[in-house]
């Protein structure tokens, strides 16, 4: 049988030629790093984390992300296993030992015999005798590969900035100031209630915070102007020049949080969040910046408890590009203009470490598929998996308001992350006797029914 070909060692690459050798297909996975780096990445090891350690809530009952968190499980995700294997304490976030979580799904990726990793940059479009191919570059696809992808497809791929948040060592902090509490003491995967370092800040100190901000030196990427930023990940100056209180409502929101030495709650906070196992690195929380590193150190110590702050990584700033995907490709992934390849991962235009993974899940299994001679079969847009493949394969719709009345239409597509949004509604007899407080539960419920459902009919008679 001949093998599928996954070019990209990222998470959605990993999980794309995982799910294709668990439904006995062969696979070949093509990783250009350590041959070959990137902006971003700073190790060779497959599903390197480049931003943040947290894969979000894992409340599946209430969170559009701990559902998808949850119905991946179900589908035997590898990046799943890993994650669960490396988690750190977090609150209700699932968060990880990045370094312990890539060495995880490289050691299974290395172990599984149907999987053959090679170490090379596929640059331009893969030879013709590859028939069956998954394109999950991610945000960092290589400038040849992109530029062929993009004469292919006789369209301009879009882009946008992902930014990255800087890492403190834990020792370096002032628990004096400093204390430890999860909001409303909220208990999470492996945590007590009490997971993230909190740094509080009164009004003056806010106030010449946000102004430092703004002023700071920031590094500046001329030949990227007029590339929009995500919103779900906005550098925290960009945040600040929204309006004095942005960030206070953001990721320096105090809500939840009691100062021990006060008995109050903070005018604002600085969240750190564990980054690795041993408990010895932690990261801000929502600081992604452009600020030059060392106005980052200058500023990011006039927090409270930060003062004597040592760094382990400074917030950096990289480009990602992703494809407008409700017109390229198909609803089985594959690129209109050329069928034999697929796509998959952050490319697609999907936002978020487990929302690529998903999409790296659904790519091998109708790759898989489609070697075994079944059509592909999309999951219901009832579950997590079925919404977010139905929004960036002809979904995505945006409103425009006409003399008064909002229409919606086909609009510039985004990246975006799961949430319960992208859902269908709930049938209108069941909503109606549900309430409010029990909408998501129930889509939640709806989801993992309908998935077995679909997993059923997938598995070989």
């Amino acid at each position: 049988m001949n093998p599928i070909h996954v070019i990209g060692g990222g998470l959605a690459g990993s999980e794309a030629a995982w799910q294709i050798a668990r439904l006995g297909v062969p696979a070949v996975l093509h990783e250009m790093r350590p041959t070959r780096g990137t902006e971003a990445h700073v190790t060779g090891t497959l599903a390197e984390l480049v931003c943040s350690n947290s894969f979000r809530s894992d409340d599946w009952r209430n969170n559009a992300v701990g559902l998808l968190h949850e119905e991946m499980r179900r589908c035997g995700s590898l990046i799943m296993r890993a994650a669960d294997a490396n988690q750190v304490p977090a609150g209700g976030a699932l968060a990880v030992d990045r370094a312990g979580f890539a060495r995880a799904v490289e050691a299974r990726i290395e172990s599984e015999q149907l999987i053959e990793l090679r170490r090379e940059e596929i640059a331009g479009l893969p030879p013709a005798p590859w028939d069956s191919v998954i394109v999950a570059t991610g945000p960092l696809t290589s400038p040849a590969l992109a530029e062929a992808v993009r004469a292919l497809t006789g369209a301009e791929s879009l882009a946008f900035f992902d930014a990255i948040a800087p890492i403190v060592y834990k020792e370096s902090i002032d628990f004096s100031v400093a204390w430890f509490q999860s909001r409303y003491d909220k208990h999470g995967p492996g945590g007590d209630g009490a997971d993230y370092v909190n740094c509080p800040l009164d009004k003056p100190q806010y106030e010449a915070f946000v102004a430092a901000v703004l002023a700071g030196e920031k590094t500046e990427f001329k030949q990227w102007e007029g590339t929009p930023y995500f919103e779900g990940c906005l550098p925290v100056e960009v945040m600040a020049a929204r309006g004095p209180d942005t960030l206070r409502f953001g990721p320096m929101k105090p809500v939840g949080l009691t100062d021990p030495r006060t008995g109050r709650r903070p005018y604002a906070a600085v969240q750190l969040r564990q980054d690795n196992a041993l408990g010895t690195l932690y990261n801000m929380v929502g600081f992604q910046t452009k600020l030059k590193h060392g106005e980052q150190t200058r500023i990011f110590r006039t927090v409270p408890g930060l003062e004597k702050a040592e760094f382990a990584r400074l917030g950096g700033l990289h480009r990602n590009t992703y494809l407008d995907s409700p017109k390229l490709l198909d609803g089985a992934l594959r690129l209109k203009a050329m069928p034999r390849l697929r796509f998959a991962g952050q490319v697609t235009g999907v936002e978020g470490y487990l929302e690529s993974a998903a999409i790296g899940l659904l790519a091998g299994r109708f790759a898989a598929a489609e070697r075994l001679g079944r059509a592909p079969a999309p999951p219901p847009p009832t579950t997590a998996l079925g919404a977010l493949l139905n929004h960036i394969t002809g979904g995505h719709l945006a409103a425009r308001i006409e003399g008064g009345a909002k229409s919606f239409q086909p609009g510039s597509f985004q990246p975006m992350n799961v949430n319960f949004g992208l859902f269908p509604p709930l049938d209108p007899a069941l909503d109606a006797r549900i309430k409010k407080d029990g909408r998501k539960p129930a889509l939640s419920a709806r989801a993992l029914s309908d998935l077995e459902t679909w997993l059923g009919a997938a598995r070989p008679t």
